[in-house]
């Protein structure tokens, strides 16, 4: 008997999750799928764009706002994993929705889709706790390798989660990368998951590294607590990637014949910014993220004549009745058992 998508979708918009065979073998199928799509993948507006850090209920909201697939057309930035408390069903889902519909769902590598972020931030903890055992971790984890790196909408929009490399000037160049590894600590592909545009800059600068660290410097307790809590702060003080000013962004556009650069990566309180007259764009729809931010979110609707809308939303209803406090209390209550 083949592999019921429909059914392993359906299970997962109730929140349920999948065997772990199941998983095991969407994990090689998605895979097999991955290995036909260029480190740049083209495709054609209108598309629905955004980004989810394992926010389960907010991924819901952006489906209730923006449509369901396969009815809209929708290009994800990365970071499915890792912060929120149901990155196993957040990225469940959007697995079984790109096997199901591959050329109506696009999955972009963030510099969370990596094994050595996931066992700091939160997705091998919950990979361990609700399967008890590490393999659910190693099936996505080696999925994650085979992620494109990039996407361009119309030959005009270039999406991408991080941002840009001094060691890539044009798209051609980001073709010949080798994807199929775990993300290095530099280097170009590093580059592309982790850096981040600055306002006050013309050009590249190394990401600053200082307090990160420091913090590393510390227990992980200490590091785990400080990242939570200070997510707004770390956003900036990467410790990996570059920064890169309105000069760099004028640059590739140019060379590469195209209009504006689209990624995700920074909180933004509002839900997303523009910045350097237009030429960029931060999408970010991860509702008060970690539960404690107080931000909003949006989609970026791309439309077929190129028009882009930010269609912002605050974070879903449900996060309320199954949100940090009641997961903690279910926890309790299962330790005494």
């Amino acid at each position: 008997m083949g592999l019921d998508l429909d059914a392993c979708i359906s299970q997962l918009l109730q929140k349920q999750l999948l065997a772990e065979s199941l998983i095991k073998e969407i994990c090689e199928k998605t895979k097999e799928l991955l290995m036909n799509e260029s480190n740049c993948v083209s495709i054609s507006a209108p598309v629905t764009v955004g980004d989810i850090h394992g926010q389960f209920y907010d991924l819901i909201e952006i489906f209730r706002i923006g449509g369901y697939c396969p009815s809209t057309n929708y290009l994800f930035l990365g970071d499915y994993v890792d912060r929120g408390l149901f990155s196993v069903e957040t990225i469940s889902l959007l697995t079984c929705l790109k096997l199901r519909y591959p050329h109506r769902v696009q999955l972009v590598r963030g510099n969370h889709e990596s094994r050595a972020v996931t066992q700091t931030y939160g997705f091998y903890t919950e990979c361990v706790r609700k399967y008890g055992s590490t393999n659910v971790w190693h099936y996505f984890t080696d999925m994650f390798d085979y992620l494109t790196l990039s996407v361009v909408i119309d030959d005009r929009i270039f999406c991408v989660h991080g941002g840009l490399s001094p060691s890539i000037h044009s798209i051609d160049q980001i073709k010949i990368l080798d994807r199929y590894r775990e993300i290095p600590h530099e280097g170009p592909m590093a580059d592309l998951v982790w850096s981040d545009p600055d306002p006050d800059k013309d050009e590249f600068a190394i990401s600053p590294r200082l307090l990160i660290n420091y913090c590393k410097s510390k227990s992980s307790s200490f590091y785990l607590n400080f990242s939570y809590s200070n997510v707004c702060l770390l956003t900036i003080l990467r410790g990996a990637g570059y920064t890169f000013g309105g000069l760099v962004v004028k640059k590739f556009l140019e060379i590469n014949n195209m209009e504006h650069i689209l990624r995700a990566h920074q909180l933004c309180m509002e839900g997303y910014q523009v910045l350097y007259d237009d030429r960029l764009s931060t999408v970010w729809s991860a509702p008060n993220y970690c539960y404690r931010c107080g931000n909003m979110a949006s989609i970026l609707e791309v439309g077929v004549d190129g028009q882009r809308f930010f269609n912002v939303f605050d974070a879903a209803p449900e996060n309320d009745r199954d949100g940090p406090s009641q997961q903690t209390s279910l926890e309790k209550k299962s330790n005494l058992i």
